[in-house]
């Protein structure tokens, strides 16, 4: 039996100045995942205006992400607007690597994620790749043809930029670790039983992966086994928390008995926000709010 979906925002915040009729100086950021979509609307001066939350869980329905989104797209008045002064896309798909621009070439971006992946990308997958230039580095990750395809008939002829969510990760943290007091910090961003670790030292990216755990012992033991990689002391470095974890979550519990310095993050710096995003928690969105730091 098929559970019907419903298309309402598990959140949704809006701002009164936001005008539908200016999309054309606004941007517009969406992440995409197997279960999750979210998007924000910033106006011409960088300030996120609009925000949506959608929960589609794939164990209750059959239902792909593409055959998902031609629906809300159709039923709201932000998403069917446009056109945009620029459309920002989030993808967090399974696969992804990071390649040190001297090395990167274009014609060679599948096979770096072939040989991440131990096997070629399939017929339906495609590798693509997003220029971290202030890092020195490229991410290579895939994108389905499907879902490409989805929004470039959605947004016809629009400028569309598409970033990994660790990508995002990565442009967020480093707008955060700009202003950071200690040289050495720790970012992690919990999502689905994946957690996310990015090590910035003298605000450079020193580690970057995401790993899969089943329990928080499992988690514990990952985190404190980088940081001994690292050499850094568990009791000394910070540790920001992001994404799905509250203060109420085991995996809190169990991290903040070895690590005196973990806490929740913040919103970066760099981010403008109307006044209505205050009722969300500051650490929650941070993949989507990198896409809203991605500079032109």
């Amino acid at each position: 039996m098929q559970i019907a979906l419903t298309l309402t925002p598990t959140v949704s915040i809006g701002s009164d100045s936001f005008d539908p009729r200016l999309t054309d100086k606004s941007v517009l950021s969406l992440e995409v995942g197997r279960d999750r979509f979210r998007f924000m609307v910033q106006d011409k001066g960088g300030r996120g205006l609009y925000l949506n939350d959608y929960t589609f869980p794939s164990l209750l329905n059959d239902r792909s992400m593409t055959g998902i989104l031609p629906d809300v797209f159709r039923e709201h008045p932000i998403l069917s607007a446009g056109p945009w002064q620029e459309i920002r896309i989030g993808v967090n798909s399974p696969s992804f690597t990071l390649i040190p621009a001297p090395l990167f070439r274009k014609e060679y971006a599948g096979s770096y994620l072939a040989l991440m992946r131990g096997s070629a990308l399939p017929a339906h997958e495609f590798a693509q790749s997003f220029a971290h230039q202030d890092e020195g580095f490229l991410s290579v990750f895939n994108l389905e043809h499907p879902l490409a395809d989805f929004f470039s008939e959605v947004y016809p002829l629009q400028p569309i930029t598409f970033v990994h969510q660790v990508g995002a990760l990565i442009l967020a943290t480093a707008d955060l670790d700009r202003l950071a007091l200690t040289p050495d910090n720790i970012y992690l961003f919990f999502e689905d039983e994946f957690v996310t670790v990015i090590y910035r030292s003298l605000h450079r990216v020193r580690y970057c992966n995401r790993f899969g755990y089943k329990n928080v012992q499992d988690l514990t033991y990952y985190i404190l086994y980088v940081l001994d990689e690292q050499k850094l002391n568990p009791a000394l470095t910070r540790v920001s928390l992001y994404g799905e974890i509250t203060p109420f979550a085991e995996a809190y519990a169990e991290l903040s008995r070895f690590l005196p310095y973990l806490t929740f993050g913040s919103i970066p710096p760099g981010l403008p926000l109307s006044p209505e995003f205050d009722d969300l928690p500051d650490h929650r969105y941070l993949s989507l709010y990198g896409l809203g730091l991605l500079k032109e």
